[in-house]
C-alpha cells in the first residue's frame, strides 16, 4: 500500500499527489503504461460530457465532469513531469501569462468600450504572440482536429476580419444555392470526387449562412440530430401501434407516419 494521507476534503496538491502514486512503481500498472496518444480520445469524451452536464443544466453532474477534464489535465502534466520537461505548475503559470497578457484593459492601461473591442485587442495580441502577420496564417493554426464545422465557423470568422465577406446575407445564401447547384451537376455527371468536394461546398456555404444568423452550426445539428431520433421513435411507435412491418413499407408509405409523428410531437 502507498503512502498516502486520507483527508475528508481534497484540493489541487492531492490530485497531483494521487497522480503521481499511480503513475509510480507499486501504483496503477494501467495508469501507468498510458501515453499522450493513448489517452487524448479520453480528453475530447470528458469535454463533451462536461458541454452536456451544461446542456442538461445538471450542477452535480457539472461538478464530476469538470473533475474528469482537470484528471485529464493533471494526467499529461504528469508525464511531462517524469521526462523533465514541464509539470502542471509549468501549466498554470503559462496561463496565468497569457490572461495577463491578453487583458490589457484590466491589468494594463487599455481602455476599451465594448467586448467587441476585447475580443479585437484579445485576437491583435495572439497573432502577434504566436507570429501570425495575416489572416490567412491565423487560419493555418486552427487545429485540423476541431469538429468540421465548427473549424468551418473559425475560418470565415478571420476571413470577415479583413473584409472577405458579403454585405449581407442575401450573399450567403445565393452562394449556398450556387453550390447545391453545383452539387447536382458533380451528382448528375457520376463522378463520386467531385460530388464530395461539392458537398464540402455546400456545407461551408450553411455554415455562412448559420454565421451571419448568428447561429452556432454544430449547436443546430446537434438539436436537428435529436430531433430526428425522437421523431423515429415515433415512427416506430406509430408502426407498432398499426401491426406495420416498417421493412415491407415503400418510403411513401413510411413519410405518412413521419408526419404523423411530426403533428404528435409537434415542434419537438
Amino acid at each position: 500500500m502507498v503512502n498516502f494521507d486520507f483527508k475528508d476534503r481534497y484540493d489541487i496538491n492531492d490530485l497531483l499527489r494521487i497522480m503521481e502514486l499511480l503513475r509510480s512503481p507499486g501504483g496503477c500498472p494501467w495508469d501507468a503504461e498510458q501515453t499522450h496518444e493513448s489517452i487524448r480520445n479520453s480528453l475530447i469524451e470528458e469535454t463533451y460530457e462536461v458541454i452536456e452536464a451544461i446542456n442538461k443544466n445538471d450542477r452535480e453532474l457539472l461538478l464530476e465532469e469538470l473533475g474528469d477534464v482537470l484528471l485529464q489535465v493533471v494526467f499529461h502534466a504528469q508525464m511531462e513531469k517524469e521526462k523533465n520537461s514541464f509539470d502542471f505548475s509549468d501549466v498554470c503559470d503559462g496561463i496565468c501569462k497569457k490572461l495577463v497578457e491578453r487583458h490589457p484593459h484590466v491589468f494594463g492601461s487599455v481602455n476599451v468600450e465594448s467586448t467587441d473591442e476585447v475580443l479585437k485587442n484579445w485576437d491583435d495580441i495572439k497573432r502577434k504572440s504566436k507570429g501570425q502577420k495575416t489572416q490567412g496564417s491565423a487560419m493555418e493554426k486552427i487545429p485540423r482536429e476541431l469538429p468540421a464545422l465548427m473549424r468551418a465557423e473559425k475560418i470565415q470568422s478571420k476571413a470577415k476580419k479583413v473584409g472577405f465577406d458579403w454585405p449581407e446575407i442575401g450573399g450567403a445564401l445565393d452562394a449556398l444555392e450556387s453550390e447545391i447547384k453545383e452539387f447536382k451537376e458533380a451528382m448528375n455527371n457520376g463522378s463520386f470526387d467531385e460530388a464530395e468536394n461539392e458537398m464540402g461546398d455546400v456545407l461551408f456555404s450553411c455554415v455562412n449562412v448559420s454565421r451571419f444568423m448568428k447561429i452556432d452550426p454544430e449547436l443546430a445539428l446537434t438539436r436537428s440530430n435529436e430531433k430526428f431520433i425522437r421523431r423515429f421513435l415515433e415512427v416506430e411507435r406509430l408502426a407498432r401501434e398499426k401491426d406495420i412491418n416498417m421493412k415491407e413499407k415503400t418510403i411513401d408509405e413510411l413519410d405518412e407516419l413521419w408526419n404523423q409523428a411530426k403533428i404528435n410531437l409537434g415542434s419537438n
